[in-house]
């Protein structure tokens, strides 16, 4: 685990490095059996293309929680994590050969009291925006 980041060494304005997780099938079959959501949009291309999808998707829930799997990463501390909320803007589509990637990024926009902040979170897939509205309410060390 990364060390864990301290409230006074942070700023409004200050950048979060960008990260890349990649996203193949595997990942999403690996998601449905934790999660229990088997729809076949997200794991059968033949269904995906009768319902007007150009390919299988990723679960939302598991974009939203590679973001805060992200924010954890940073904070150094998977409890550290207050208040998480996003909107789903656009799906991460999966093709079966090479997968998707999925870039987010974060800023420090507002510090809190009791050793808070709130981070504004970016996350884009195949040059298109897929959280909008994505925050996060940390407690740093």
């Amino acid at each position: 685990m990364a060390a864990q980041v301290k409230y006074d060494e942070v700023e409004v304005g200050t950048e979060i490095p960008a990260q890349s997780y990649p996203v193949d099938r595997l990942n999403l079959v690996m998601y449905a059996g934790a999660s229990g959501d088997f729809n076949p949009i997200h794991w059968r291309e033949s269904f995906t293309k009768k319902v007007g999808l150009p390919d299988v998707i990723a679960h939302g829930m598991f974009t939203m929680a590679q973001g805060g799997r992200y924010v954890t990463d940073w904070a150094g501390d998977p409890g550290a994590v207050v208040d998480y909320g996003v909107r789903f803007s656009a799906p991460v589509v999966v093709p079966d050969e090479g997968g998707a990637t999925l870039e987010i990024s974060g800023k420090v926009e507002e510090k809190l009291d009791d050793n808070k902040v709130v981070v504004a979170l970016t996350a884009r897939s195949n040059e298109q925006k897929v959280l909008t509205r994505a925050k996060a309410v940390v407690r740093l060390a």
